[in-house]
Formats: structure tokens, C-alpha cells, sequence
């Protein structure tokens, strides 16, 4: 049986299993006692990581959760169709689908062979982190005007291989590939 982990255990970004479901803790706040006798309490800011619900949660301090059966495999982009994403398993080379809600707006970041993180919980897929930065091809910019850095206006408004528009610096064209932060979902480098 795997170890049981106590709430006053619990620490920011660690992973547990609450009522049948793996949580991943955003937030602790431990609240100790003033008066005598008194219990301590831990609250947490807690990600279902089925749903994705955030919410706080308040625990006696000696309450027990179980570790959840997580694993992360990486695997790549293939095509998405009407049952869903498809991404290959990089170690087994079986086909993982996903659900469209599951990809939610990272469908934006995804392009063929870009190489994610799968989340499965008891064995089933349930999530995807990206890498920092993806390359994605600009297929459209506007042109930079001359003396546009004067005014201030140093960036432009640029349509991606994927349609996610971002703005990028005055030099880059289309066709170029550059680099995209998937977490603020902004310009980070040409590639």
C-alpha cells in the first residue's frame, strides 16, 4: 500500500488523492491554534486535476491522504480529427487520444511532432503540460511601417501556423518560425 500523506504534510505543488480524485495542491495555509486544546487546520487552494474545478479546502492537520497513481509520459502531436487529438506515446508508440476539453486553448501550441507531457491517472489520460516554448511558423504579419518606433509602437500584430495570433517585433516576416512562451503565450525568440 503506498504511504499515506498527513494535510500538515501537504506542501505546495505536490500531488494527492482526495475522495477518489488526484488533487494538485496550489496554495497551503496552515491556521495553528491560539488557545489551548485548539486543533490545527490546513487550508488549500486544490486543482481537481479530472475537471480542472480549483477550490479551497479546509483539513484538521491529521487527516490522511493516499499519493494518486499518476504518471507522465511524453508524447508527440499527430493529428486531430472528430474523436479527438492524437498524440504517440514516445515510449511505446501507442496512440493516446484526448478529448478536445482536455487540450482546452493549447490547441493553439500544438503543431505536428511538437513533443508534450501526457498526465494519466490509473493508467487513463487525463491532462497535457507543454514544454516552455514551442516553434510555430508565422503565416501572416503586417508590414513594420518606418519610423513605427518612434511612436513607440515596436510590435506588430502576427497570425501563427495554428491561427493563435500574438504581437512580435517589427523584424519578423512571414514565413519565419519563431519561439512562443505556451505559459503567457507571447513572442520568445526567433528559432
Amino acid at each position: 500500500m503506498a504511504a499515506l500523506i498527513e494535510a500538515i504534510g501537504i506542501k505546495r505543488k505536490m500531488f494527492f488523492q482526495h475522495e477518489g480524485a488526484p488533487y494538485h495542491a496550489l496554495e497551503v495555509e496552515v491556521s495553528r491554534p491560539t488557545a489551548r486544546g485548539g486543533q490545527t487546520l490546513v487550508r488549500i487552494k486544490m486543482r481537481n486535476l479530472l475537471n480542472r474545478a480549483v477550490f479551497d479546502k479546509t483539513f484538521k492537520a491529521g487527516e490522511k491522504f493516499s499519493e494518486p497513481d499518476l504518471e507522465t509520459v511524453s508524447a508527440s502531436y499527430l493529428y486531430a480529427d472528430a474523436d479527438g487529438y492524437h498524440f504517440m506515446d514516445q515510449q511505446t508508440y501507442d496512440t493516446l487520444t484526448l478529448r478536445s476539453e482536455m487540450i482546452g486553448d493549447g490547441k493553439d501550441l500544438l503543431t505536428d511532432n511538437v513533443i508534450i507531457d501526457v498526465q494519466k491517472f490509473n493508467g487513463n489520460p487525463i491532462g497535457i503540460n507543454f514544454p516552455t516554448h514551442v516553434e510555430l511558423r508565422v503565416k501572416d504579419t503586417e508590414q513594420g511601417a518606418r519610423g513605427d518606433t518612434a511612436s513607440g509602437s515596436v510590435t506588430k500584430l502576427a497570425t501563427l501556423e495554428t491561427g493563435m495570433q500574438i504581437r512580435v517585433p517589427l523584424f519578423v516576416k512571414a514565413g519565419e518560425k519563431i519561439k512562443v512562451a505556451t505559459e503567457t503565450r507571447e513572442f520568445a525568440g526567433r528559432a
